[in-house]
């Protein structure tokens, strides 16, 4: 999009330009819209091609809700280039935040169903969507997805599949336990869902899982006398 100035001001030509993320390529901006772009063209960009603060340029642009970067730079011979890279949603955090493609908390709305971060802290959130993409991997051959990952304060980690099954991984081995979870689905687990889906189960078991029925919400282990682990 380009945007002119009359031609009483040396800086005559505007442009704003966006960036994919995947190839610093350019990309069709998504949520920026032509109102915030324009209100800032009015507010914030004064002087010439030679005076003009591209700090406050940049600082302008970055504060829109959906902008992760910005690059701001002067375009012989009387223009200024604005390249924008857009936030790609991954996730919501908690409920009032979202998590891009990086793991970064951000602060804007959508109006789309997002798989739920829940971390102790938003610092933990790279790290919660590094373990979403794993263990969406694993789940993959089964078509089951998330809907909701917790990290507990005590790196705990739990998942809330979107047939409402919840899977307790723990501190530990989450993903060795979580194949062991996939590798045994059909010949085991399956069959014990052919009713609806499952309430709970507990992968924290060195030898088999602990089952809660979604009819009597009691835990019943797969093999009696397994020890849990964390």
């Amino acid at each position: 999009m380009r945007v002119i100035e009359p031609p009483l001001f040396l800086l005559r030509e505007i442009s704003i330009i966006g960036v994919s993320e995947a190839d610093s390529g350019e990309s069709k901006l998504q949520h920026v819209t032509r109102e915030q772009i324009e209100q800032i063209v009015r507010n914030e960009i004064t002087g010439s091609y030679f005076t003009i603060d591209l700090a406050i340029i940049h600082q302008a642009f970055i504060k829109l809700p959906w902008v992760r970067t910005v690059q701001v730079h002067r375009d012989w011979p009387s223009g200024l280039k604005v390249m924008l890279e857009e936030h790609v949603v991954l996730a919501q955090w908690g409920s009032n935040a979202l998590v891009n493609t990086y793991g970064e908390v951000f602060r804007a709305t959508i109006d789309k169903e997002l798989p739920v971060f829940i971390g102790p802290m938003e610092e933990s959130s790279q790290e919660i969507a590094r373990q979403y993409a794993t263990f969406s991997h694993l789940l993959e051959p089964l078509r089951q997805r998330i809907a909701e990952i917790h990290l507990s304060p005590r790196y705990a980690w739990r998942i809330r599949l979107e047939t409402g099954t919840v899977l307790e991984l723990g501190r530990e081995q989450m993903r060795a336990r979580l194949a062991r979870y996939t590798a045994v689905y059909d010949q085991s687990i399956a069959k014990l869902s052919q009713q609806g889906p499952l309430a709970y189960l507990d992968l924290r078991y060195p030898n088999g899982f602990a089952v809660r029925m979604p009819e009597t919400m009691q835990s019943a282990p797969r093999k009696p006398g397994a020890r849990k682990e964390t």
